[in-house]
């Protein structure tokens, strides 16, 4: 009989990993497709226009509405069902993250509508009804976020892994969309700054696909052009973000879980005060470096090699920080006996893949740079900034690495149930004289003041007491025991002291890195980038395949302070 009940289920998981096997095909070829055609774009190919590139995006879009609509309606006719949900994808904190770029995200299509507006004369169609469809979609698509990133669909399964994973590609092809506009509109820039720094040897001329005509309103066009750029590095982040949380969603598809409470960890700043307030200090400090460097940058070569000084040697400063916070929490780490959770998880499971994966970027970038500085015949001073730099970048995203992953893997820390309450009791002639307050208010009876009576607290158990003189002498004897027994239990108190320090310092420095990963976000996103600027690596690989190489893992860099952010605000609501 078990034999046979068995067969079915097992045969019906064929079906069911074949469509999750068609669907990431179908979702792959998309992309490739995609992506060939925006690079095909990018290089002038011949026959490939902007409009092509924006009806294939569009046309995708399009798609994902309609199954998003009907995800929507299905779900409201089924709405008095019980679903199974996910309690660890979909945090609250991450879908107010992506409302908070999504709304950013509209402002650059409002921006991009009058761009169109004001040179229409010269545009094509098609990139005034993709900011449109755009602002439809991100509309839509957070509303199904906040509403359905929990849920695990058990019903129409091959037909919803296909939605979904259209969903995921196609944030990830209007990310690369993104990436690509910004990295373009960068390069622009870097040929200037390069000119400054002495390097006038570079001749590569670079087209930013601008319009052929004039604008109608000249400051308007300025505004919207240069605005758009600016917003860029929140749409990046949107449509990243919005992949991550769709994928999870279709890992989830056909799940089955294990049905227990889920305790909710809400973000308290009580105890974190001094990691917030050296973290204030850096983020602060970092925007005021980043505003100089954009105003130093570019202006005459001197000025250039202060502004990448200041910057290496605050970069350098924060990092060395960084890694001694990750140390230090490492360590008490190694203190503690707790066991890891290993149980099935995609949502955590993606997030230690990106960690990892996305920190590969930044690793990139500084093996180029540090190989550029040894091969180099000539070293301007303020490239000899750039190698403690470049190797702190590596050991920092190690070791944070190491902290965040074992931070989301660590079980979190369960009540003794064998104590359930702690009171001290003296008792001077048979009468109470004081009880103190009890660490947590657990209560297997209630005694009245003046009664005589004290409440039992032997491990919870429960007492029965007599109105008689041998229930006296039976109290008198509990009375006592309990005396007794709560001596023991100062070993409790001091033990639990010890852990709510370490508790602590763990949140203040998960506080701290989350407010410099927030801060070190900021200057690559907004146009800050010395692996651009300073020269040498140019110098070294050349400038078409160090640019090619920046181009590439740039964006992943970026993404990773985010990301790490992001797993540093669950790391501290855990704690």
């Amino acid at each position: 009989m078990e034999k046979g009940s068995g067969a079915p289920s097992a045969g019906g998981s064929y079906p069911q990993k074949n469509a999750e096997i068609l669907s990431s095909q179908y979702g792959i070829n998309l992309f490739l497709a995609g992506l060939l055609l925006t690079f095909a774009w990018a290089v002038h190919a011949v026959g490939i226009s902007k409009s092509h590139l924006l009806s294939y995006l569009i046309t995708l879009m399009l798609i994902q509405l309609l199954w998003m609509l009907w995800y929507l309606c299905r779900s409201c006719t089924q709405r008095r069902l019980i679903r199974d949900k996910d309690t660890h994808a979909g945090a609250r904190w991450l879908k107010c993250g992506i409302t908070l770029f999504a709304v950013i995200t509209l402002i650059l299509d409002s921006f991009k509508i009058g761009y169109y507006i004001d040179f229409s004369n010269c545009l094509s169609p098609t990139e005034g009804i993709f900011p449109v469809t755009h602002a439809v979609h991100t509309i839509l698509q957070v509303y199904f976020l906040w509403c359905h990133a929990k849920d695990i669909i058990q019903s129409f399964k091959t037909l919803e892994r296909f939605g979904v994973i259209h969903s995921v590609f196609t944030n990830l092809l209007l990310w690369t969309n993104g990436v690509l506009t910004e990295s373009k509109h960068q390069l622009n820039e870097h040929k200037e700054r390069l000119i400054t720094l002495g390097f006038g040897n570079i001749t590569i001329v670079l087209d930013d696909h601008a319009p052929q005509c004039n604008c109608t309103t000249t400051t308007l066009c300025s505004i919207f052009s240069q605005g758009i750029y600016y917003l860029y590095p929140f749409n990046i982040e949107y449509h990243i973000l919005a992949s991550t949380m769709l994928y999870v969603l279709w890992k989830n598809i056909g799940r089955q879980v294990e049905h227990h409470q889920q305790h909710k960890t809400p973000f308290k700043f009580h105890g974190i005060t001094v990691g917030m307030i050296f973290g204030l200090i850096v983020l602060t400090s970092t925007i005021a470096i980043v505003v100089v460097y954009l105003i130093q940058i570019g202006r005459s070569k001197i000025k250039s090699e202060l502004a990448l000084t200041m910057f290496y040697l605050h970069a350098i400063f924060v990092l060395a920080l960084m890694c001694t916070a990750g140390i230090v929490a490492l360590l008490i780490y190694r203190l503690e006996d707790r066991s890891l959770d290993n149980s099935k998880n995609p949502a955590r499971k993606l997030d230690a893949e990106l960690l990892v994966g996305t920190a590969a970027g930044s690793w990139l970038l500084s093996w180029g740079s540090i190989l550029a500085i040894i091969c180099a015949q000539a070293h301007p001073k303020y490239t000899w900034y750039n190698l403690p730099y470049s190797i702190l970048v590596i050991i920092e995203k190690y070791i944070q690495n190491l902290f965040i992953i074992e931070s989301i893997h660590r079980e979190q820390e369960k009540v003794n149930d064998n104590i359930k309450t702690l009171r001290i009791v003296t008792i001077s002639r048979g009468s109470t004289l004081s009880l103190t307050p009890s660490y947590k208010e657990i209560y297997n009876g209630r005694a009245t003041r003046g009664s005589g009576q004290v409440p039992c607290l032997f491990k919870g158990s429960v007492c029965e007491r007599e109105n008689g003189g041998g229930g006296a002498k039976e109290e008198m004897s509990q009375e006592n025991s309990s005396v007794m027994h709560s001596a023991s239990d100062f070993s409790f108190y001091s033990g639990n002291s010890v852990t709510n320090n370490k508790r602590r310092i763990l949140k203040n420095i998960a506080a701290f890195l989350f407010l410099c990963n927030l801060s070190l976000w900021i200057p690559p996103a907004f146009g800050c980038r010395p692996e651009y600027d300073n020269g040498l690596e140019e110098i070294v690989f050349g400038f078409e395949p160090w640019i090619i190489v920046v181009n590439l893992a740039m964006p992943f860099s970026i993404f990773y302070r985010m990301h790490s952010a992001a797993s540093l605000f669950e790391v501290n609501c855990k704690t």
